[in-house]
């Protein structure tokens, strides 16, 4: 329910039913007396009417009308059929029997929910308000219990349109229980109860490094629920990340924010162009936005924005910072195969380097030329680009490839080239028959993801999703033996990323191999053993966490375990006792 609704609550619903005070005039009788105590009569006929929130109203009617108070106490008497007390004496002698408390509560509770949502009528709940007069008091007490706000979460879902049931979430997002509000088209219902949410949303990405994707994917989630929340997102996202603090952390929010949008069929295009200040340079903004638009590059249009930003005054750096045409440029320059006109290549490099390596610090004060353009790094990212696309570009074996290791590894300490040898890695080695042609224990592709690792701590996330990816995949052409090999050689890069610092990341997601008890023992048993080689005190909460149980389970570690206290797992167990309880 938006602002509008709600004043309109305020000035006629609420007003009209109000209690007056003293001094003022009372309520004017009805029309028709006999008509009111007819009505009032039906209402006192039906089961329990005397335990209804309206009751008070309706005798209040009743007596002005004239109606016959022996009448009414006797209707209400005859048809109460104490059901809620009923229940009230049931669950005591559940308790009596035994139940704990906790699960009789549980049990009533459930069975009202389940009532509630087959019996829940919204226009009935819209005349609560025009029968209580103001904010009810049980509602208030309800929003206070996990269950009540879950079953109002629900029915928001079913009922979007009540206007009883929208300004109960807006009550709920009032009294701080915004973060339990997940439901996307629920909280958009409202701008305030949205960007509450968005508030908390936003907050979670910041202050959750460890869980950095999932907070953006439940916040990219909720964020692409409709244009409109889009809009307002973005921008005001936009606006933070001209702070000086955190401004970076926000601009890579909007930036995934726009990525899940592209993956979800969402054209954003000219949202994303509206707001990067693209409009100044014209030829710039079509050339870009007639790729991003088609999801494809072209010649035509790339040496449009090389013309642009090869010479003396070029656009915002930002603009070609762009992560979608980041992943064109990327995929048309490391995926082995793909075929650029030798003449336009020069220019797809030079962009990608341009907006990998160019420091570009806007002025303070108009005019634009005044702002400041660091291009030291442009000529050494350009000469490793063009290198390392010289030798993606081409399918090359292990044999050849130990020939251009010197190359890769000294081309590979700048990030936009780690990127692109991930890239170039993962379209290798993903290929059904590559395993099964390779003979190394280690096969140099993945190797070179080490020396990836080693240098570039922000790109672990990327390397550990292939590692996951190949380590899922399915090899029934290879042998049992060759396949659990494989595997350990897969487990040995993980293990190699968690003495890089991936450590959470890497144990979390071996807990949950086993946890979900689809991977041979004999597998985690080998990780366990590696990390337990690897590693020394002292150990993060977390980490212990979601090692020690591995560590002491009987299954995995009962073969590793010698006579005394010398073995790697006593001595972890023992550490552990020392330093942490």
């Amino acid at each position: 329910m938006n602002n509008m609704e709600i004043a309109e609550y305020d000035e006629t619903g609420w007003q009209q039913n109000r209690t007056k005070p003293e001094g003022e005039d009372e309520e004017m009788p009805e029309d028709n007396p006999q008509e009111t105590i007819r009505e009032c009569l039906e209402k006192f006929l039906t089961p329990d009417y005397i335990m209804e929130p309206g009751i008070f109203t309706q005798l209040k009617r009743y007596f002005q009308s004239g109606g016959s108070p022996e009448e009414v106490i006797m209707m209400l008497s005859e048809n109460y059929k104490a059901v809620a007390q009923m229940a009230n004496l049931l669950a005591e002698w559940l308790i009596l029997a035994g139940v704990k408390v906790t699960d009789v509560q549980a049990m009533v509770e459930n069975h009202l929910k389940d009532m509630i949502l087959k019996t829940f009528d919204p226009k009935k709940a819209d005349t609560i308000f025009t029968e209580e007069g103001e904010t009810p008091d049980w509602l208030t007490e309800m929003i206070d219990h996990p269950t009540w706000r879950s079953l109002i979460y629900r029915l928001a879902e079913e009922y979007p349109d009540c206007l009883m049931l929208n300004f109960t979430i807006k009550l709920i997002s009032d009294a701080g229980f915004q973060s339990e509000i997940t439901s996307i088209s629920t909280a958009a219902q409202q701008i305030e109860v949205f960007s509450r949410v968005l508030k908390t949303s936003i907050a979670k990405f910041l202050s959750n490094p460890e869980d950095i994707q999932g907070a953006i994917q439940e916040c990219a989630r909720m964020v692409c629920h409709g244009q409109h929340t889009y809009v307002y997102s973005q921008v005001l996202i936009q606006v933070l990340s001209q702070e000086q603090k955190g401004g970076f952390n926000m601009k890579r929010l909007a930036q995934e924010i726009t990525k899940y949008a592209l993956q979800n069929n969402q054209n954003v295009t000219p949202i994303t162009m509206a707001l990067n200040g693209s409009a100044a340079y014209p030829q710039a903004c079509q050339a870009l936005s007639s790729m991003l638009s088609r999801n494809t590059l072209n010649p035509a249009d790339i040496t449009v924005l090389y013309r642009n930003y090869s010479g003396p005054d070029p656009p915002p750096i930002d603009l070609i910072r762009n992560p979608q045409f980041l992943e064109l440029l990327v995929d048309s320059l490391f995926k082995a195969g793909v075929k650029i006109n030798p003449e336009h290549k020069p220019k797809y490099i030079y962009l990608l380097a341009y907006a990998a390596s160019v420091v570009d610090t806007p002025a303070k004060k108009r005019p634009l030329a005044e702002r400041v353009l660091n291009k030291d790094e442009l000529k050494n990212t350009t000469q490793a680009v063009e290198k390392v696309h010289a030798i993606c570009n081409v399918n090359k074996g292990s044999t050849e490839l130990i020939a251009e290791l010197q190359t890769l590894y000294n081309c590979i300490k700048y990030p936009v080239v780690g990127v692109g040898v991930i890239r170039w890695i993962e379209n290798t080695v993903t290929e059904p028959s590559y395993f099964k042609l390779s003979t190394d224990s280690c096969p140099t592709h993945l190797a070179i993801l080490d020396e990836v690792a080693a240098v570039h701590p922000t790109l672990h996330q990327q390397i550990l999703s292939l590692l996951i990816r190949l380590f899922e995949s399915k090899q029934d052409e290879l042998e049992i033996l060759v396949q659990l090999e494989m595997k350990k050689m897969l487990l040995d890069r993980m293990v190699n990323l968690l003495t890089r610092g991936c450590v959470v990341p890497v144990v979390k997601y071996i807990k949950q191999c086993w946890g979900k008890g689809d991977t041979d023992v004999s597998l985690i048993r080998y990780f366990v053993t590696e990390v337990l080689e690897t590693i020394t005190h002292p150990y993060s909460p977390e980490f212990v966490l979601l090692f020690l149980p591995m560590v002491e389970n009987e299954e995995i570690t009962g073969t590793m375990r010698g006579e005394g206290d010398n073995d790697p797992v006593s001595e972890f167990i023992g550490l552990f006792f020392h330093f942490y309880l």
